[in-house]
């Protein structure tokens, strides 16, 4: 009985640590310089191209927060992005089910 209790302990916290929010993304030096802006702010850059990111929307039957969702895919984004050469992502879609577009565009010395 008591490795039961132990058992569902751990998967409690593995579950609770899950849940958090917390980042599952790592995001790369080259895109730590890679800002996430709005279309109005790019009119005088040039787009690179298109990313679509996607990141894991459940943990099992539970729905993952949004907020470490949406951090994740922008990370997703910015890291791509800085490999495409761009400096500069901007979201083209919504989050939808752990998935999101974004465009990628080089602003500093187009």
């Amino acid at each position: 009985m008591q490795i039961k209790k132990v058992g569902m302990l751990l998967i409690s916290t593995v579950l609770a640590e899950a849940l958090t929010g917390c980042a599952v993304v790592e995001l790369k030096p080259q895109g730590e310089k890679v800002r996430i802006l709005a279309q109005a702010e790019v009119g005088r850059c040039k787009r690179l191209g298109h990313i679509t990111t996607n990141t894991v929307a459940t943990f099992g039957f539970l729905a993952r927060p949004k907020e470490g969702g949406v951090e994740d895919v922008q990370r997703l984004a910015r890291n791509n992005a800085a490999g495409m050469g761009g400096d500069t992502v901007v979201a083209t879609s919504p989050l939808i089910d752990g998935e999101q577009s974004f465009d990628a565009y080089r602003c500093i010395n187009p």
